[in-house]
């Protein structure tokens, strides 16, 4: 496929380029559009990506609801230990017909009757059944708060890797640009010695197949680019600017056995099936109570009147009621083996889940270590073919070396550079990675400019249930409303 552009130097004639010549051209303007708005702008770092992901993350904004929505559960079950008082009103319109004993007729009658009350009902003993399940609640919310923490680590990680897979495909679309100079300058050196007969066409061939394969590279990485441009956006919530090199690693433990330790004691993960374990184990005492009686304290308080007549009466009611099961079926007791059976696997979930982090742990340290250990070497390498490219350049230069000896050498120096760069980014990604499995890669570990979110400030405000009218129900309103709940 060729692309047909007018001449300006020659009215009418027309240049033909190769679209494979075009492409690398395309992406470049694409790119030059992707980052504009920021070239003016202040150069971006790590921790301006971190902060922006946390700001700017929904699924942060959505398993922080969820934890509120757990955090009324508590309010609701603690409305169960208060009074509860409900109204009714009805008009009934009531007729009969009798007939007239002895002698044929019938005596009509119809009344209207209004009826309003109030009843009202207070637990005073359930064997500890309300009590219990507000613990289990309360324990549910814990567990929530670690999944909230679980989610703002994979939130953070997901920045720092495209972070730095921003910065990687950058460098990588400057080595191929780099290259893609080079081969052209080996190309026009080619074609020189073959106008005096030093080399021949094949010589010439050869350099043109490369630096076709070049701009190749240079259009794929190009693509590569503008891809982890939109990870970044996705990611972070902005585009990226001119992004630095972060200045060092975190500071991590260099005992693998100690990361183990502070893992299992410290993941969200880990935490979060302690706390299910414990609602678990919970829940089967409820289970318990559940199959012993209720008292309670019940009243009522009514008037009727009839509408249209003289009628009007009131009436009122109070007294101590128990109650409790007698035969179910055995509903009740399927309840309490099934909340064993919950406690159980709950069980066997810690069990899992704790072998699981220390697993994690122990796999990103030697990934981390296996990370530093190639960047090293890729820096030898850099040196070496570095040295070995100028050596072979110059021999080329006096005969003693071909084109295609220069080409490969720029090749292996290209694949180097290349294998250098990425393992600079694996580096970082690694050693991040490393907190994330210890669980400690939260906004306050680290250190983040933000204002990180308090789980405990709104379950202090409802844990109580307070009702709209009260002091704390107008505050629980005010931040409902800053949250754009209402």
């Amino acid at each position: 496929m060729t692309l047909r552009i007018s001449s300006p130097g020659r009215s009418g004639a027309w240049l033909r380029l190769p679209m494979k010549r075009l492409r690398p051209m395309i992406y470049t303007a694409i790119l030059a559009i992707a980052f504009a708005p920021q070239q003016a702008a202040q150069a971006d770092t790590l921790a301006d990506a971190l902060v922006g992901a946390y700001n700017h993350s929904g699924l942060l904004d959505q398993n922080r609801a969820l934890l509120r929505a757990a955090d009324e559960d508590v309010a609701a079950t603690v409305a169960g230990l208060r009074p509860i008082i409900n109204w009714s009103t009805d008009i009934t319109r009531s007729f009969s017909r009798t007939p007239t004993v002895p002698g044929p007729g019938n005596t009509n009658s119809a009344a209207t009757n209004a009826n309003a009350g109030i009843t009202a009902e207070l637990l005073l003993y359930d064997f500890g059944r309300t009590p219990l399940q507000i613990s289990v609640a309360k324990e549910t919310v814990l567990a929530t708060r670690q999944t909230l923490i679980g989610i703002e680590q994979q939130v953070l990680l997901r920045a720092v890797r495209a972070y730095m897979n921003v910065q990687r495909n950058t460098r990588f679309v400057a080595l191929r640009q780099s290259n893609v100079r080079v081969i052209s300058q080996s190309l026009r050196a080619a074609r020189d010695r073959f106008e005096v007969g030093e080399v021949t066409r094949t010589d010439v061939a050869q350099a043109e197949a490369r630096l076709s394969s070049a701009e190749s590279g240079l259009a794929a990485a190009q693509g590569d680019l503008l891809q982890a441009i939109e990870e970044y956006i996705a990611a972070v919530g902005h585009k990226p600017g001119r992004l630095t090199q972060p200045p060092s690693l975190p500071k991590i433990t260099r005992s693998v056995d100690s990361a183990k330790t502070v893992a299992v004691r410290y993941h969200p993960d880990v935490l979060k099936v302690q706390h299910d374990v414990a609602a678990a184990e919970l829940s089967i005492l409820v289970a318990d109570a559940a199959m012993k009686p209720r008292v309670t304290l019940n009243g009522s308080l009514g008037v009727r009147e009839e509408l249209g007549g003289s009628s009007f009466s009131r009436q009122g009611s109070f007294g101590i009621q128990a109650a409790g099961p007698i035969y179910q079926g055995g509903g009740l007791s399927a309840a309490r083996r099934r909340a064993m059976a919950i406690r159980d696997a709950q069980r066997g979930l810690l069990h899992i889940t704790s072998h699981a982090v220390r697993q994690n742990v122990g796999n990103a340290y030697a990934i981390l270590r296996a990370a530093q250990a190639v960047a090293t070497s890729s820096n030898d390498e850099v040196r070496a073919a570095q040295v070995a490219f100028n050596g072979v350049r110059e021999e080329a230069k006096l005969g003693a070396r071909t084109t295609l000896d220069v080409l490969n050498a720029e090749q292996e120096l290209l694949n180097a550079k290349a294998n250098q760069i990425s393992a600079q980014a694996d580096v970082y990604i690694a050693a991040y990675s490393v907190l994330s499995s210890m669980g400690q890669l939260t906004a306050k570990d680290l250190n983040l400019a933000v204002q990180t979110y308090d789980p405990s400030a709104y379950y202090n405000l409802v844990k109580t249930a307070p009702v709209p009218s009260s002091k704390q129900g107008k505050q629980l309103d005010r931040v409902l409303r800053s949250l754009g709940k209402q």
